[in-house]
């Protein structure tokens, strides 16, 4: 396994972390508890988790990921040699059964302390090491979504030193280490950063947002940003849940996937432009004796500006092959190849 420093941190967390939201829905706890023990076996030192988890969302299983996580620490006595990551959910998420519903699910005192403390509950720990904002209060492009759509009534969120203010105190008491963002824009990521130094308060060390070969946003401008101000991406969706290791091409439907379970869900990444792509990635891979999924992982791992590679698996054999794209070291070649069919259609899962 490979380890990069967490933002300006002392942290060495795993290149490769292990995403968790497939637990308590397609994955059952003994499921999970075989993926975080052959991960810890290989190395990952890293678990990203979230209050709203497990996908699809819903009322009756709100929570679950988080507990099962809280099962396996218990377990096995060894919260101490992972570093784990949560998030708050916020209003834009529009469920209505976390705390009082999408109205109230803002970054304010209140919610921030009744967040935290819960999943502390859930996940049997005292305290958080990578505590996310899993969402923007504000309206923000999604996922591939590339324009801005300006809405001048969008006023109602907390302003960005408060929420730092907010979170500086779990700091104080213990209950997390570091902070991040998700979902977040450039402006997002530097108002926050230009704020903490203003006003002493902490700095956002991460941003997990969305990136893959079919949604590469992220390389506009949040890139330089990551760099150069070492709050470092923590990539989620790799491999476009799913679809870049080519099973669902020809309208292939694999049992207990997650656009067979849910196919409007996840659309962004079912498009007829973004099947032309995976397809020409697919065909790529095996030309260089590649599975698409580790050529896909090993894209991510190499980039400049990633921290982490949030990897997601709901059996063995997909998990196994995730965490050995560690291993891969893409040609030059081959990154020249990436790039030619990047440049014919730099966002096609729009």
């Amino acid at each position: 396994m490979k380890y990069r420093k967490l933002g300006k941190t002392d942290v060495d967390v795993s290149v490769i972390c292990l995403g968790t939201m497939t637990w308590g829905e397609q994955n059952s706890q003994a499921e999970a508890f075989d993926q975080m023990n052959y991960s810890f076996e290989q190395g990952v030192n890293f678990f990203d988790t979230a209050e709203l988890y497990p996908i699809m969302p819903k009322s009756e299983t709100y929570g679950k990921t988080e507990e099962i996580i809280g099962d396996w620490f218990v377990e096995k006595g060894n919260r101490n040699k992972i570093i784990l990551a949560t998030k708050i959910a916020s209003k834009s998420t529009g469920l209505e059964w976390i705390r009082k519903g999408k109205e109230s699910l803002g970054f304010d005192k209140k919610n921030v302390n009744e967040a935290i403390d819960s999943s502390l509950k859930r996940l049997k720990t005292d305290y958080i090491d990578l505590y996310q904002l899993h969402w923007p209060e504000r309206k923000t492009p999604r996922f591939g979504t590339l324009d801005f759509d300006y809405d001048p009534h969008d006023v109602n969120w907390t302003m960005f030193e408060e929420v730092l203010f907010n979170l500086n105190n779990l700091i104080k008491s213990g209950k997390i280490r570091f902070i991040g963002i998700s979902n977040e824009t450039p402006w997002g990521m530097m108002k926050f950063n230009e704020i903490s130094k203003e006003k002493n308060l902490p700095r956002m060390e991460s941003i997990q947002n969305v990136y893959s070969l079919v949604n590469r946003v992220f390389d506009t401008a949040n890139s330089e940003v990551a760099i150069k101000e070492k709050c470092g991406l923590l990539a989620y969706s790799p491999i476009a849940g799913g679809r870049l290791s080519g099973k669902y091409l020809n309208n292939s439907k694999p049992i207990n996937s997650r656009y067979t379970l849910w196919p409007s869900r996840f659309s962004r990444h079912a498009t007829a432009r973004g099947d032309r792509a995976i397809e020409k990635y697919v065909k790529l891979a095996k030309k260089h004796n590649l599975t698409p999924s580790k050529m896909a992982n090993a894209f991510v791992n190499d980039r400049p500006f990633v921290t982490s590679n949030i990897i997601g698996a709901t059996n063995m054999d997909q998990l196994r092959e995730n965490i050995d794209s560690i291993n891969i070291n893409l040609s030059d070649d081959l990154l020249k190849e990436i790039e030619e069919i990047h440049s014919f259609d730099p966002n096609p899962c729009v």
